[in-house]
């Protein structure tokens, strides 16, 4: 069965409730196959991104109950940190609903002064948000320009820069290392696996480590950060507390011996 979530970040739990380790997060309009009732109103699902995790009831709506313009509309992604949906084209409007960064909305076709764009959500309630929150949602399975794709990569990245470290987590509240990659490989229409490993059956494969490029990633145990160039590269790392640069380079000040001590292997989606 299929459903949308509901929530603007919903938690995907390992176990059937909210008090224990957190797998990953759905964003707001993001669809979801239900795999199986697990326990109580917990429902173990599996995300677009191909990611199986536990889903508390009120935090999706099966596609069955969805509003039939939600379901057919055009999808765009929400681009801006977070963005706000209001019952009125202007910022006095009743707030309906906040999407991050990485959530999906219907659009319909009215636009308000140039600026407003009219949206509808699941529950088939309309409203408004500004059209620079919205970017095309991509979802590509081919390479056209590479070193465009490159850059899209890393600048995508640095838009989370300064994010705390929050394990699970992949919105500017927080996020960790993989979720950090995989959503910004995401926005750009491309689908890794969401943990910090190279997973069979992904785009991700691996490489020499001599023969990283930029937006390629650098594996270590248990943490993955990308590459950006000249030994340098952005993460979410615990040790900084969020996502910042590190170096590979002795002489720089952010070098980190640990990390480049346990530097496993590299992968890219190039070639």
């Amino acid at each position: 069965m299929k459903a949308w979530i509901t929530r603007d970040i919903a938690p995907l739990m390992t176990k059937p409730t909210r008090m224990c380790e957190l797998a990953d997060e759905a964003l707001f309009g993001m669809p979801v196959d239900i795999l199986s009732l697990e326990e109580g109103e917990w429902y173990r699902v599996q995300t677009h991104y191909r990611y199986e995790a536990l889903i508390h009831r009120d935090d999706f709506l099966p596609e069955e109950l969805c509003d039939p313009r939600w379901v057919e509309a055009q999808k765009k992604v929400i681009i801006t940190p977070y963005a706000d949906i209001h019952a009125e084209p202007k910022v006095q409007g009743a707030f309906l609903q906040g999407i991050p960064r990485g959530g999906r909305i219907a659009i319909l076709p009215e636009v308000e002064n140039e600026r407003w764009q009219k949206v509808i959500l699941p529950n088939g309630t309309e409203g408004w948000t500004y059209i620079e929150n919205l970017a095309d949602l991509l979802e590509l399975d081919s390479i056209e320009d590479e070193e465009e794709l490159r850059e899209a990569l890393v600048r995508t990245a640095e838009m989370y820069l300064g994010a705390q470290y929050r394990w699970g987590g992949k919105t500017m509240a927080g996020l960790d290392c993989s979720g950090l990659v995989s959503i910004a490989y995401l926005l750009n229409g491309y689908t890794i696996y969401r943990d910090a490993q190279i997973k069979e059956g992904f785009i991700l494969k691996e490489i020499a480590k001599e023969d990283i490029k930029k937006g390629d990633l650098m594996f270590f145990p248990g943490h993955v950060a990308m590459y950006i160039e000249e030994g340098r590269y952005i993460h979410s790392s615990a040790g900084n507390n969020g996502v910042d640069y590190n170096s590979l380079n002795e002489e720089d000040d952010d070098y980190r011996k640990a990390l480049v001590d346990s530097y496993e292997t590299a992968a890219s989606i190039f070639g």
